[in-house]
């Protein structure tokens, strides 16, 4: 099938190929040893003789991006993941290696992408401006995770033999331990907390384990705070959606699959749009009961609520969602971080995130519940339970030092198990006989002939020395 001309110093492998459109085709590949000639016409030639041989292609990584995106992340990607990982192309990848051939990337070519990553600027947005100039190692990770499942489905559809990154060295990320408010300062920023949406959310961000994008998106439908329910401790949250935003091409291109409702832009000419969708996993959606004074708080932030909407009438825009703006709109997830920056400079308290509370909920569960994983979990909606025990392990070990100081008490009070002997019987004591005692004794004896013979056999069981 192939065949070596030298050309000058080098060495050619000559072969035919069909492209995609079956058309036969010719193809050269220089080498500068006839060693490495010889060693490529073989690797053709055996792949030809067992049907693995891969056509030569141009394509660059720009264009097999955009069919990657078309045919699997349209399938396969809800709106967030889409508008992230288009973002990840358009910023990081393109512009650096879009234009190479897919073809000509090898484990070489990836490490050298890395490097370049390492010192890459974070690329700003309108609405986003980048927390670090250099593109952290974790933003690095996600492109090489990116990437690789890509060029998975590069070996899939015949494009290439293996996939480049798949032994790809990220930079280690070495995570960064969330600080967290306890119970006490969670009480002192309640207390200082003047703003009504705020407050709730805090609320149910520590009760109910709560992330921002399920506050958001909570609907009265899915709460129940009946007199009934309240009484019998059976108030609780039902969680089946969720308030993100999302890019318009994303809508576009996925179409309203998992989206419930759309909400139209408060300012002409944005790109991205509210929405209310389903969870991203099934875990996520779930019941989540309410403590007596939580559920209180939500019957009179309703009522408010109740009476903004009849003082504005037509004005208020009703979606029946618990967090709302004062017109009735969708209350957006920066807007509850900026009033929560606010409380925490005006009550000097520890710089924390808003998520941070849904951490300090899981913190405080797991001390009042001794660890109980599984009911923790069903609060939280984390898929995997070992999510819990890795983030939450501290709580856990502090746990297992109770027992270790359970364990002393109970089992090394004594400070020296050698000297522990087992208690001896105590024997019992021999009184001397009453006279009274005598005379009532020979009379039962007279009566009773059965305890005469139990009494000669004890006499005789005692003489032979059985005890």
């Amino acid at each position: 099938m192939a065949t070596i001309i030298k050309r000058g110093k080098k060495y050619s492998v000559v072969y035919n190929y069909a492209n995609d459109k079956g058309e036969t085709k010719q193809k050269w590949e220089s080498f500068e040893s006839e060693k490495a000639a010889k060693k490529r016409k073989a690797e053709v030639e055996y792949q030809a003789d067992q049907g693995t041989f891969i056509p030569p292609s141009k394509q660059t990584v720009r264009e097999f991006l955009a069919d990657f995106v078309s045919l699997y992340g349209e399938k396969r990607w809800g709106v967030s993941m889409y508008g992230n990982s288009c973002a990840l192309i358009e910023n990081y990848i393109n512009p650096i290696i879009g234009d190479l051939q897919v073809q000509t990337i090898t484990t070489r070519t990836m490490d050298k992408y890395i490097q370049t990553l390492q010192k890459t600027h974070s690329v700003s947005t309108k609405t986003r401006r980048p927390t670090t100039n250099l593109l952290t190692d974790a933003n690095i990770g996600r492109i090489i995770k990116l990437l690789r499942c890509a060029f998975k489905q590069a070996v899939r559809w015949e494009l290439i033999a293996r996939n480049p990154f798949d032994n790809a060295i990220v930079p280690k990320v070495h995570g960064k331990k969330r600080e967290i408010w306890d119970a006490e300062t969670i009480r002192k920023a309640l207390d200082a907390c003047k703003d009504g949406r705020l407050y709730v959310a805090m609320n149910l961000a520590f009760a109910c384990s709560l992330r921002m994008g399920e506050i958001l998106g909570l609907t009265w439908a899915n709460v129940n705070i009946t007199d009934a329910a309240i009484a019998a401790d059976d108030a609780w949250v039902y969680i089946d959606r969720e308030l993100v935003r999302a890019s318009r091409q994303a809508i576009e291109m996925l179409g309203e699959k998992d989206i419930y409702h759309i909400f139209d832009p408060a300012m002409k000419g944005t790109t991205t749009r509210l929405i209310i969708k389903r969870p991203k996993t099934e875990s996520s959606i779930r019941k989540i009961w309410l403590p007596k004074t939580l559920a209180y708080i939500l019957r009179e932030w309703r009522k408010s609520q109740q009476e903004a909407k009849e003082f504005l009438g037509e004005e208020y825009q009703d979606f029946d969602l618990v967090l709302a703006q004062p017109n009735g709109r969708p209350c957006d997830g920066r807007v509850m971080e900026k009033l929560f920056n606010s409380l925490k400079k005006e009550a000097d308290l520890p710089d924390v995130v808003f998520h941070s509370l849904r951490h300090s909920s899981t913190t405080y569960k797991l001390k009042l519940n001794h660890g109980d994983l599984k009911a923790t979990q069903g609060d939280t909606g984390h898929a995997e339970i070992d999510m819990i025990t890795r983030v939450y392990a501290h709580i856990l070990d502090e746990d297992r030092k109770l027992n270790a100081q359970k364990f002393e008490s109970a089992f090394y009070g004594n400070p020296d198990l050698r000297s522990i002997r087992a208690p001896e019987e105590a024997k019992p004591q021999t009184l001397p006989a009453k006279p009274q005692d005598l005379a009532s004794l020979i009379v039962q004896l007279q009566q009773s002939p059965e305890l005469v013979t139990l009494l000669s056999q004890l006499v005789s069981a005692r003489a032979n020395g059985i005890r």
